[in-house]
């Protein structure tokens, strides 16, 4: 049996997916991964997939680069002839899905988040709402990250319920971001993991240092993420070289690894608009470390506001930096039993295994069907 999995990069399904492939390998089906060429393209082929260049452009909505794609995953899909197509990601969603139904090939779905377009009431937001409504007739199963987004798409009648079901993010492998030994420094050290774009609360972190440095307050605050200033809602390279150059806080670049700059941190800091289950948080509390995140749809599933972490208010600097200041404040045995509170919730709700058996038994009945 041919599964193929379609994503916006093939660094997102060596990063994310990497072990769901290798059992499905182990269990004789043949992979094909559909993504963009990038450095991580050549892993996947080593680890025993067939791999599928294509062109996809994450970067917002262009309808002359979108029903490019269309038609490439069209012809792509004709030619590789899958038995199954799992789709991951906003724009695989919704044209792999549509071009799947004209090929009469199965899908499964995975929303991993909805971004800000549906924060907002505009032109771009309905076509995105009209475009999930005519994709998601034809999936046979679409997995939620979250049941925030699972019951915006019920209330909208985006999706039948009959098709909707949940699963814990893509999980965490529990083994790989391993409880770290508990250790406060004896600068209090912030991190923010991201990359640079501003939906991910990057501006209000930094107000919040501003505020908290003026206060007096002895910490060190990190950023570390790729940046990406082509992306429409990117930020700007002077305004982050202005920051590094002004000392508001330290940019450490990005990495392929983030487990030795979470172990080096004290407190895991994601200020995000709305997300589908984020990765960053879930690292950081399968590593036990404590964490301040917005109280939004994705964030507030992984932080429970007093047991591993701290909530605060959407786009509201000052609140953060209260948040953070607290954090700062406290001692030793409650930023402990943050972290091992942190540990048993991902360990209870968000072990990779959890997804993976999902995907597994969903599989198994659609080979059945087929």
């Amino acid at each position: 049996m041919k599964i193929a999995l379609v994503l916006n990069t093939s660094w997102n399904i060596y990063n994310f997916r990497m072990n769901f492939v290798k059992i499905l390998i182990e269990r004789g089906y043949e992979v094909h991964t559909i993504a963009p060429h990038d450095t991580y393209t050549k892993f996947l082929e080593e680890a025993g997939c067939i791999h599928h260049d294509i062109k996809m452009d994450s970067r917002g909505v262009n309808p002359i680069k979108d029903t490019a794609l269309f038609f490439e995953l069209l012809s792509t899909y004709k030619r590789v002839k899958p038995d199954l197509i799992l789709h991951y990601t906003i724009k695989p969603n919704v044209y792999g899905t549509l071009a799947a139904s004209l090929l009469k090939i199965p899908s499964i779905n995975n929303v991993c988040g909805l971004g800000t377009v549906f924060l907002k009431n505009n032109l771009v937001s309905r076509i995105a709402m009209l475009l999930y409504k005519v994709a998601f007739r034809f999936p046979k199963k679409v997995f939620f990250q979250n049941s925030d987004d699972l019951n915006l798409f019920l209330d909208k009648k985006l999706i039948s319920s009959k098709l909707a079901d949940l699963v814990p993010g893509s999980g965490i492998d529990l083994s790989k971001f391993a409880a770290m030994k508990f250790k406060r420094n004896e600068v209090f050290t912030f991190l923010l993991i991201s990359r640079l774009i501003t939906d991910k609360g990057i501006l209000e972190y930094v107000e919040a240092v501003k505020k908290l440095k003026s206060k007096g307050i002895e910490a060190r605050f990190q950023l570390l993420g790729a940046k990406d200033p082509k992306h429409k809602r990117g930020i700007q390279l002077p305004v982050i070289d202005n920051w590094i150059k002004s000392g508001t806080l330290e940019y450490l670049g990005r990495t392929d690894d983030v487990r030795s700059y979470i172990e080096k941190a004290d407190c895991i800091v994601l200020p995000s608009y709305r997300e589908g289950t984020p990765r960053t948080l879930l690292e950081a509390a399968s590593s036990a470390k404590p964490i301040i995140a917005t109280d939004v749809p994705g964030c507030h599933h992984v932080v429970e506001d007093q047991h591993n972490g701290l909530l605060c208010k959407l786009k509201d600097a000052d609140d953060l930096a209260e948040k953070m200041e607290k954090m700062a404040s406290f001692d030793v045995h409650i930023l402990q039993n943050f972290g091992e509170n942190g540990r048993r919730k991902i360990e209870c709700q968000f072990d990779e295994k959890l997804v993976i058996d999902k995907y597994l038994s969903e599989i198994e009945t659609l080979k059945k069907a087929i």
